[in-house]
């Protein structure tokens, strides 16, 4: 028996070394798969990032499907067992980086499409595709510059099936219906630099700065709701001094992090950080960056149409879930229409090893396919 279409356009896509932004020729392989159906392609590169919008026909709602070709760097290729760039299948498991995040479901996409034009060639509505090479990286020229593009075209979308890797245990049994927001802050603490023998001359921002963080950590920011865990705060970085141990620093760097439900806003935490400081007599200025609001997308229409798409592939019904990270899915929500993702099982993304099994990504696409018929009616238009 031959190889299937998905698992022979997985392999090719993860031989494509596309580490972030480099797309290495993924996406004209699929906008050649898709051209071959009908579809119109407007290839959108912007910053050295390769994006394209992709779509087949003309009128009526239009489903989505968003995903990225860039994958993570590998790390040491003395950690792989074998060449991340050539994809291998040990144990019924397609390795390779990118197999799981997410040259998979990538692959599951296009060969859905293929199978639900062939059985539904005059299907009411519309069918796209939103591909970028820079969700990996500053995600700045990707997915975010296609949506100004849509925007500015005067298009939304009503439903987006992005093909993150949501699932935990077994391929469906989590959808992703939303995400923390993202903003990230560093707060510069000045000081005055002198030597640890005079510490009158000096003022030690190290020293300011204790009680403050500490406050900031044991702040409560909101009460989460139904679909979002509370807000919190979490500092990754904090650095002061000038390697010698006889020097009190001149100023003291913390970066620091707000994972944030929809009980929150940008401004509330800005303003309850700024707050919490002026308790305190210090020198400072924080620097703010927004890396995306949080989005959620409420049982209807999509939901309810992987739901019974599940039940296809023998699947009970999916968990839904706004944890983890962020994804692009935070940029197409401002269009205003439903956005979920659904995707392989997310044990080992930007891991050594990466490995997707392969019989699901059949049933992605199988998955994907349903997904396109319960809401484009799949009633050929005459």
């Amino acid at each position: 028996m031959g190889k299937s279409a998905v698992l022979a356009l997985a392999e090719d896509l993860i031989s494509r070394p596309s580490v972030t932004p480099e797309d290495a020729g993924c996406q004209e392989l699929m906008i050649a798969r898709l051209e071959a159906i009908g579809f119109r392609i407007t290839r959108l590169p912007a910053g050295g990032v390769e994006n394209f919008w992709a779509e087949r026909g003309t009128s009526g709602p239009r489903l989505c499907f968003a995903g990225h070709t860039d994958v993570v760097p590998t790390g040491p290729l003395t950690d792989w067992e074998t060449d991340p760039f050539r994809p291998t299948i040990r144990d019924s498991l397609l390795y390779g980086r990118g197999a799981a995040d997410m040259k998979g479901s990538l692959a599951a996409m296009v060969v859905a499409a293929e199978r639900f034009v062939a059985l539904h060639p005059r299907y009411p509505g519309r069918l796209a595709f939103l591909i970028t090479s820079d969700e990996e990286g500053v995600a700045t020229h990707g997915t975010r510059h296609v949506v100004n593009w849509l925007r500015e075209q005067g298009e939304t979308i009503d439903w987006c099936v992005v093909g993150e890797p949501s699932s935990e245990t077994v391929l469906g049994d989590v959808i992703k219906n939303g995400r923390r927001g993202s903003l990230n802050g560093r707060l510069t603490v000045q000081g005055v630099q002198g030597h640890v023998a005079y510490p009158d001359k000096a003022d030690n921002p190290i020293h300011r700065a204790f009680r403050p963080l500490a406050d900031l950590v044991d702040q409560s920011w909101d009460a989460g709701n139904d679909f979002f865990p509370p807000t919190q705060l979490q500092f990754s970085n904090i650095h002061a001094g000038t390697g010698a141990n006889n020097v009190i620093p001149g100023q003291l760097q913390a970066d620091f992090n707000f994972r944030f439900s929809t009980e929150s806003t940008p401004e509330s935490l800005q303003a309850g950080v700024q707050a919490v400081l002026d308790a305190h007599a210090m020198r400072h200025t924080i620097d703010w960056q927004l890396s995306g609001s949080p989005f959620f997308t409420a049982p209807g229409p999509l939901v309810a149409a992987i739901q019974r798409a599940l039940r296809t592939i023998q699947r009970p019904p999916a968990r839904l879930s706004t944890g983890g990270g962020t994804s692009d899915g935070r940029f197409i929500a401002q269009l205003g229409g439903q956005v979920v993702e659904l995707g392989p099982v997310n044990a080992t993304i930007h891991k050594v090893n990466e490995c997707v099994a392969v019989p699901d990504l059949e049933h992605l696409a199988t998955l994907y396919a349903e997904i396109m018929t319960h809401l484009l009616g799949a009633v050929d238009a005459g």
